[in-house]
This record gives structure tokens, sequence and C-alpha cells, in this order.
């Protein structure tokens, strides 16, 4: 029997030796909404003046807003005006009132011939500024310079080629081509449908507009190439959006499931200009494979889903898959021959890392970047366009991960880098540089904390900006070697703390395997008396893509922090199998058990904390979660349900057997098996993930599920699912469906919904007399 939310309370026995009655108006004081007007300048943004290495920009203080040069090699730092002075002159240049604090100043811009000189609009003009001899003066504006290759106001459906003398659309989900000049196409392919579309994410419309079509120009304008997607036999979903006016209406849906006998299907064509028409290729090796195209390029990364030109006038590189997600093939098409190349075979068990994974041609192919787990941590590797290895770029028991910037003049990366430093925590970011020989490997941001950078057009220096939870941005300006050069202004948090603001704590605590080490962070209320006792609440996401733990500094992460000034101890822990970025043993870590693979892990943290704060009540266990956490919280205390009393779980994937096919093949895993009928194959996929429905009957404590009705990522079902089972065991728990709401539950409303329910479950005060509204 269900019931709504707040209508019961239950004690679980709370008596007056517990922490204060909760203030909810405290949890909005220190939200980030309230608390965001205390911090400035938390980083800074350059603004590289062309290749001369200086750059400028501005810090807001609460008098006004200043603005500043630096010149790297100098190592100095000057101001470019007293605001109070420019002010003045500006008034007095123009008979208009500027005022010192409010100077609104735009499109500033230097040169690099004349560092001591700037222009910049105000007011609708435009004016010059030497800073040495603080002379200002107006200028007329100037008129943009129009370099167009073609007419302007095009429509957007038109794709047209590198030399602008051709363009081709979609129509009714086929291809057409036409020449610029002229008034008639030619239709290139005729059995284009609904899901098997060149339109591309319009796949599925019935409408008879042109569209930009889903293919891509060589660099010659004379070919082109695309992926189909054959979606035609995919399994659809619906949801109901009860909001329509004037009556709800239905919306339905392509979304293969995990197990599926029919996904998405492949096709890859070469469009021949000259000769006015299409090529299939034949690319079959691997039942219900995935094909994703990769561009060529000379210079920056591979943009892996949309290569917006094939820099090449002949080559077409792409990716083939498996559907068991460990093979991986990178193959090169001729578009003049259409034969394909196997260039790279791959194989991962379990299976490659969707997140990380990357490849990069270069140089026309003469270098290729590879990204691989082979040695159990992710690093790059360089190949020939023969498939021929030539060396490691990276090594070490550290992953290396996405590529910041590609210097193929200076045969050199920048990539991101965690785990390497020792004493470091594994999930901060860290910058390298390193050759494409795999020499000259140098760490350019040795701060301790996670790091954001900006590289100057020269690629002579850098901005550093790092930061932890527990420590506000630090910015530096580096050299390529790393070494500090200057230092910039530091994020003051003099304000914020005024408040009453506090750093939460960083973790650092055992697995349940008493060996792995987690990290984490714990919010606890700003006024904690330790001789009182206090709630635990954990805020779960298992990933395995990712974990979503806050590690720059932020001040209310999830709305973490606010949550403990009503008077409990939260925390945020990143639990084995959470995350990509620590290597192909501790990602893989829940492969074959998508439910359970978190749970023992989260419950041995918090009994680790409770027996190192005599503050922390184990009688007294909340946990909540959206999305993967959602399914979490649920499967947590449905697996312990004597230790956890309290969860809430938001549009949870209780089942993740109806949830996306990538999702729960990749990460639970399939089995292909195979059956010989005369002389053919046929292929059989199959996988079984366990569900939250099947621990139903083993509910004791307080469920609260969320979810709302037109989620078209984790489908209502996957709730209603639960429901039903925990019905037929005959259980009690509360239930809030959230009418228009898609996956993205996070307004005040929902955010209260779950204040609530911890402060009348947990703390066992009654909040029916409170509506849910944002308290001021």
């Amino acid at each position: 029997m269900m019931r709504t939310f707040g209508v019961i309370v239950f004690l679980l026995g709370i008596g007056n030796v517990y922490a204060q009655k909760a203030d909810l108006r405290i949890a909005d004081k220190y939200s980030n909404e309230n608390l965001g007007k205390y911090v400035q300048n938390t980083q800074i943004s350059p603004n590289w003046i062309d290749n001369s290495g200086l750059f400028h920009y501005t810090v807001t203080t609460r008098e006004g807003t200043n603005y500043y040069l630096v010149n790297p090699t100098r190592k100095e730092k000057v101001i470019m005006f007293n605001s109070r002075e420019m002010a003045g002159k500006l008034t007095a240049l123009t008979s208009q009132l500027y005022e010192a604090n409010n100077l609104k100043m735009y499109s500033i811009t230097f040169s690099a011939k004349e560092p001591d000189h700037f222009t910049f609009e105000s007011s609708r003009k435009r004016f010059s500024y030497n800073i040495r001899t603080k002379v200002l003066k107006e200028i007329p504006k100037e008129e943009p310079v129009k370099t167009q290759t073609r007419p302007s106001f095009q429509p957007s459906w038109k794709k047209f080629s590198p030399d602008s003398a051709w363009f081709v659309y979609a129509y009714k989900h086929d291809l057409y081509l036409q020449k610029s000049d002229e008034d008639t196409s030619t239709r290139l392919t005729f059995d284009g449908a609904p899901y098997y579309s060149f339109i591309g994410a319009n796949s599925a419309t019935t409408d008879e507009k042109k569209y930009s079509a889903s293919v891509y120009w060589l660099k010659n304008s004379r070919q082109l190439v695309a992926v189909r997607e054959d979606k035609r036999a995919v399994g659809e979903m619906s949801i109901i959006n009860s909001l329509s006016l004037p009556r709800p209406t239905v919306s339905t849906y392509k979304f293969p499931i995990p197990g599926d006998a029919d996904v998405v299907q492949y096709e890859l064509f070469t469009f021949d200009v000259s000769q006015r028409k299409a090529r299939k290729i034949n690319i079959a090796k691997y039942p219900d494979q995935r094909i994703i195209l990769q561009s060529t390029l000379n210079n920056g990364k591979t943009v892996l889903y949309a290569p917006q030109i094939i820099n090449s006038d002949r080559y077409v590189y792409f990716l083939r898959r498996n559907r068991t997600n460990d093979q991986m093939d990178l193959c090169r098409l001729d578009a003049n021959t259409g034969e394909v190349f196997e260039v790279i075979t791959e194989t991962c068990a379990p299976h490659f890392n969707d997140q990380l994974f990357t490849c990069n041609i270069l140089n026309d192919g003469k270098d290729i970047l590879w990204w691989s787990e082979r040695t159990g941590y992710g690093q790059y590797y360089r190949y020939d366009n023969q498939g021929n290895f030539k060396n490691a770029i990276t090594t070490g028991l550290f992953v290396a991960g996405d590529i910041h910037t590609i210097d193929t003049a200076g045969h050199a990366l920048i990539i991101e880098g965690y785990g390497r430093e020792k004493g470091i925590d594994p999930y901060y970011r860290m910058y390298y540089k390193v050759k494409f020989d795999g020499t000259g490997f140098t760490l350019l941001t040795p701060g301790n904390g996670y790091h954001d950078i900006s590289l100057s057009k020269d690629k002579r220096y850098l901005l550093d900006t790092y930061s932890r939870m527990d420590m506000a941005p630090v910015n530096i300006v580096r050299n390529m070697a790393g070494r500090q050069l200057l230092e910039l202004e530091q994020t003051d948090l003099t304000a914020l703390s005024q408040t009453g603001w506090k750093k939460p704590q960083l973790l650092k605590i055992k697995a349940a395997d008493g060996v792995t080490d987690l990290y984490g962070v714990m919010y606890l209320p700003f006024n904690l008396d330790s001789t009182k006792k206090y709630p635990i609440i954990s805020n779960v996401y298992p990933g395995p893509q990712e974990d979503f733990i806050p590690r720059k500094f932020t001040i209310d992460d999830n709305y973490n922090q606010s949550l403990a000034q009503l008077g409990f101890v939260v925390i945020n822990v990143a639990y084995r199998g959470s995350s990509p970025i620590r290597g192909k043993a501790f990602h893989c870590f829940g492969y074959g058990n998508l439910r359970d693979y978190a749970l023992a892990d989260d419950k041995f943290v918090i009994e680790q904390l409770a027996d190192r704060y005599a503050f922390i009540d184990l009688n007294r266990v909340g946990i909540y979660g959206h999305s993967g956490g959602g399914m979490m919280s649920t499967a947590a205390m449905l697996t312990y349900p004597d230790f956890y009393k309290v969860a809430v779980s938001a549009s949870g994937n209780h089942d993740n057997n109806i949830y996306t096919q990538w999702w729960g093949e990749t990460y639970h895993g399939i089995t292909m098996k195979t059956q010989q009928r005369g002389d053919s194959s046929i292929y059989k996929f199959e996988t079984k993930i366990p569900t939250n429905t099947e621990l139903a009957a083993n509910l004791k404590g307080k469920l609260f599920l969320i979810t709302g009705d037109v989620d078209k990522n984790v489908h209502p079902a996957s709730t209603l699912r639960l429901v039903d089972a925990l019905i037929k065991a005959n259980k009690r728990f509360d239930m809030m469906i959230l009418p228009g709401k898609d996956h993205g539950l996070g307004d005040k409303y929902y955010t209260n919904l779950i204040r609530y329910y911890f402060v009348e479950n947990l703390l066992g005060q009654p909040q029916q007399d409170r509506d849910i509204i944002k308290h001021e």
C-alpha cells in the first residue's frame, strides 16, 4: 500500500541526545544560489595577444573591475589603468558620466607590436589608450572586414563543399547534390525512409522539409562520405505527456535495450560528384557492429562522432567495433577504389573504455595516435598508416587522459594525466607535455589540486588554475617546463567565510577489500557539536562512466553542503568501479554485476567513518542518489535492510534490462552465441542484468521513489516495475511522480523533497504542515 509523501513519520527512537531541530531556512542560506555572490574570480580567463605570449585579464572586486596586462617573459603584471582616472578621462572626452566601479569596456584589443597600447569600445564608441603615457583618444569605429566565399543568408540545410562549388542536402531521407550556381539537383539515393535516413538526428521525421545531410565532404570537393544508421527494426518506447493541451500526448521513440535481437545497423557510403552516384562500401566483419567515422587532422583533436571535414583528398578513416565491445578496428577507406584496409586491430577484455578511448590521425595518416589499456592503464601509442607500431608515447602506472593540444609542427602533445604524482589524489587532473616519440615527458602543472589550463597561442606559456574542495583556486603563469613564472590573484573567501561557511573535509578511506584507497568529500554542519549524535547520509552515484564527485573548488556541489546544515553528516565517495580514470581493473570492477558492485564499499566506508568520529550515529544511516545513484540507493536499502534506514531514489534505472543497450551491454556484459544453419551462421546475443525488483521483499526502512513522467533516458517504467514488486511484497513506501519532468529533476521543489524526507525520517521532525517552497 502506498501513501503520499510525509503522511506518517517513523521516529526511529530519536531522543534529546541527538542534534538540534533542523532549521530549513539554513539549507537555503548555505546553498550555492545564495553563497555564489560572496565568491569572485574563481578562475581567471586570459586573453592571449597574438603570438606574443602576453595576455590581459580582469579581476572583479567590491570596488569594481581591475584590468591587468601580463608579460610572462618579464615575469611582470601591470595594471592597465586606474579605474577612477579612466572614468574621469572618459567623462571629460565624451561628456557622459562614467563611474569607476562600473566601467563597461568591451572588445579590448592589443597588438603584439604595441603591447603598451590597446583599443576598446564603450557606449557605442571606440577608444585607444596608452598604458605608458596614459593618453586616451576617441577613434573611428572599424567596419568589420567581409570575407565571404559564398552568398550570405544561405539556408542551413545546404552543406557546401570546401570550394563552395557544390552543396548537398537531405530530402525525404534521401541525399541530393546540386551545383551552387544551378537550380536543379541530382538525387543520389532512392531508398531513404524514416529511421533509414541521411538526415541524422531528425531521421524519424515525416515532413517534406529539406535538411542538412549527415554526410562529409573530402578535401578535394569531389567526393563525400557518410555512415547511414538503420533503426527501422529497433524496438520502441513511449511516454505520455500528461501536461500537453488540450489532451495528453504520446511520444514514441526508438530505444534499443540490452540483448535486443534488432539493434542499429550501419552502412558506409561514398558519393562521387562527377559521376553523380553513390557507392556502398563492404564493411562487414562483426555481427551487429558499430561504425564511427574519423576525420584526419593536421592539428587539434579528433572529434569522434562528428568529423566536420575529412582533411584528405582520398582517404577516410573509420572505427569498427563489435557488439561485445571488446574488439576495435581502425580502418582506412580509399574513396577512389572503395577498398578498405584494416590498419589497427585490438582486443580489450572485458570491454573498451568508452569514455577515454580516442584515436587521432595526423599528417595525412603518417602518424596515428592510439589510446589503449593494454597494460592495464590507458596510454598513448604511435603507429604509421600501415598499422606498424612505432613507439609508446606515454608509459607508467597512471592513466593518460584526453589530449588537450596536438602540436604537429613540434611533434608533441599536451595531455591530461591521472594518478602519476605520489601523494596527490589520483582523481586530480594534471597536465603533461610529451613528444610523439615518447621523449621529453614533462609535468606542466605541479600544484596539489585539480587543474585547468589555458595555453598561449605561441605555445610557450600557460595559465594554470587549480583548486580542491578544501582550497580556493590558485592562478599560476608557467612556462613549458612547468616552472612558475608569476602568481596571479587567488580567490578571496573572506566574505564567504564571514557568512559562517566552512570548507568540507576531504576523505581518503579504504574500500571493502581493505586495500584499495577510495576518495571523496565529507560535509559537516557548520555548528557541529561533537558531543552529540548526527545521522549520516551517503550521496551516491556508482558510475561506471563517471562518479560525479566534486574535485575542484565548489561551494555546494549537489546541495550536499546545504543538506548537512539541517543536522546531518553527508558524504560523497567514489567507489570501486565508478570511474574510468583509475585504470582498467578499477573501472571494470563491476563488470557482470551492474547492480551490486558498489554497495559493500559504501557500507564499509560509513562503518569506518563511524569508528573515526563519535558524532556519527550508525543507527541512523540514509542514502540517496539520482539516475544510477537512484538505482544504487534502493539496491543498498534492499541489500542491507538493517543498516540503511532511509533512502531517496530519483529517476533510478532499477531495471537495467530496459535501459539503453550500450550501458547494459558494455558495463554488465553480453554473450554472443553462434548456431550453424547450413552454410550460414546465426548469431544470438544474450544478457540478464540483476534488478532491484528481485530484492523488493527485503524492504524494512523508509524508501522514497521519485521519477519524472516524461523521462526518455531512464523510462518511468523502471521505477513503476519496482513499485509493482513492492506492492506484491506488501511493502509500504513513498512515491512522487513529477509531471512534465524528464531525467533532469534538479529544481527547488525536488531538492526540498529530499531535504524534508530526511528531516522527517532521520531526525524525526514532522514536516506535514510545511509547504515545499524555497525558504528566503
